[in-house]
């Protein structure tokens, strides 16, 4: 545990230059690629980068790091890391959606991550699956400068992301003519057009012109939550009539599938899922982002804030919770979900799916990391599915509803006592200052500087193990609570 908390410690240190100078100065293996796959979670794939890499070529890739600090100390993470396993027959990450067949679950989302031709066509040669490519409109957009600003976490970069964008600035006919050329020159990736009208006729008039374009489905853009006209974007999606009206008016009019995209700026998705549910809708996108407020320095426009839409891996279980909500809804039970928010490992990809998503839409952490993160995407869950077990990722999507219950359903008769690990313990105290001021008092430390848990105190509640920095505080077994 100590070894693994060090690597994963030591790899968040890493910049993830572009054109990686560590890995250009070894004569073989991946260092930067090493790395990386720490820091999105797959250590059984860092160990294989690093394999090949002698002492020699390390050296000399330290000696290259060019981190404003010191070196990433790639010789000590190539120690710690376990035997290089044998790389594992790679399980097909091939799944339907929508009556589509996807290589692979993993899609650039509808943002600024996908607004040409250019940019989708690297996304796609770099492995992605598909695009929900960024919406399009017949009003005039002008964006506003700056428009993005970020919640910094001290360890991983950036843990929450709002943005001021709107839709795309490319005339339509521009628009519709770069899907066109995708898909001729990408016919098996999965090509989406995401479109938002302010009427009828306008969604009508979209929707028909983006099948002419030859796109595989449309995406219903109901929840932007910075749209600067009203009755747009969000304003639709919190209606359960407008979500309803403009569902079946695109479904009267393609014969493509049709994707609704719910916004989470309401108590209950539910309600709006089921009335483009019953209007027809295909399957569903969610969550857009969320409505917040940042006052970071330099991120006010000419003086002037606004509300705006927050994104990035923290309303990832916010998102989930969303997701959780549809797929047990038995009214809803066939309809398909495309999962977004937060998504940047993959093992956040596999919690999407675990709910009940059949393909994940993935933009903030390409705007960090770029597309190249879908490498470690698909590796990192070709991985968790040979490990298991799992041929066909088709068997992951809502493997996890049936563990949900209600508050009411949870067992209350037993509980299970934190256990603390010696070997790992520094002796901080940080479980002990917690514990005395947020938790039971049942936690003693002294002169020794060793946290001790006071049984008859300890109501199994785990935020000692939660704050523990070195990850030295464990689950013991579960047994039956003290009677009085």
């Amino acid at each position: 545990m100590e070894k693994s908390l060090h690597l994963h410690e030591e790899a968040a240190r890493c910049l993830l230059c572009a054109n990686a100078p560590c890995t250009n100065a070894c004569r073989a293996g991946d260092p930067a690629r090493g790395v990386r796959s720490l820091r999105f979670d797959n250590p059984a794939g860092a160990a294989r980068w690093f394999a090949p890499c002698s002492e020699e070529d390390l050296a000399a890739a330290e000696q290259a790091c060019i981190h404003y600090d010191r070196p990433v100390r790639l010789r000590e993470i190539a120690r710690q890391l376990p035997p290089a396993p044998p790389a594992p027959k790679a399980p097909s990450l091939a799944i339907d959606f929508c009556g589509i067949r996807c290589e692979n679950p993993f899609f650039l989302a509808s943002s600024a991550i996908c607004t040409n031709y250019e940019m989708v066509s690297s996304a796609l040669e770099a492995g992605w699956a598909g695009v929900y490519y960024k919406t399009i409109c017949l009003q005039e957009i002008k964006e506003v400068s700056p428009r993005f600003d970020a919640i910094h976490d001290s360890r991983r970069g950036i843990s929450g992301f709002r943005n001021m964008e709107q839709l795309s600035e490319n005339p339509p006919e521009m628009d519709f003519d770069i899907l066109k050329r995708l898909k001729k020159n990408y016919p098996t990736k999965i090509i989406v057009a995401s479109i938002m009208g302010n009427t009828e006729r306008e969604w009508i008039d979209l929707a028909r012109r983006a099948e002419a374009a030859g796109v595989d489905a449309i995406e219903l853009n109901f929840s932007c939550p910075q749209m600067r006209m009203a009755g747009m974007g969000s304003d639709v999606g919190q209606n359960v009539e407008l979500v309803t009206f403009y569902t079946a008016f695109v479904k009267r009019a393609v014969s493509i599938p049709v994707i609704p995209k719910m916004t989470p700026n309401v108590s209950s998705m539910t309600q709006v899922a089921m009335a483009a549910y019953f209007a027809g809708a295909d399957g569903l996108s969610a969550i857009n982002t969320i409505k917040s407020v940042t006052l970071g320095k330099g991120s006010d426009v000419h003086g002037k804030k606004t509300i705006s839409g927050y994104s990035g891996r923290a309303v990832k279980p916010i998102a989930l919770r969303f997701i959780l909500e549809m797929a047990k809804n038995p009214v809803m039970k066939n309809l398909q979900i495309s999962g977004i928010g937060g998504i940047e490992t993959w093992r956040d990809a596999a919690e999407f799916l675990e709910l009940g998503c059949r393909n994940v839409q993935v933009c903030t952490a390409v705007m960090q990391y770029g597309y190249r993160i879908v490498e470690d995407l698909t590796d990192g869950l070709q991985n968790y599915m040979a490990e298991r077990g799992i041929e066909d990722l088709s068997l992951l999507v809502g493997s996890q509803l049936n563990s949900f219950v209600r508050p009411s359903d949870l067992d209350r008769d037993t509980m299970v006592f934190p256990v603390i690990d010696r070997s790992v313990c520094i002796g901080c105290g940080r479980c002990y200052i917690s514990c005395r001021d947020g938790g039971h008092q049942a936690i003693t430390f002294g002169e020794d500087r060793k946290p001790h848990i006071v049984g008859a105190k300890c109501v199994g509640c785990h935020l000692c193990r939660l704050v523990c920095p070195t990850g030295a505080i464990g689950i013991a077994k579960r047994i039956p609570k003290r009677t009085a």
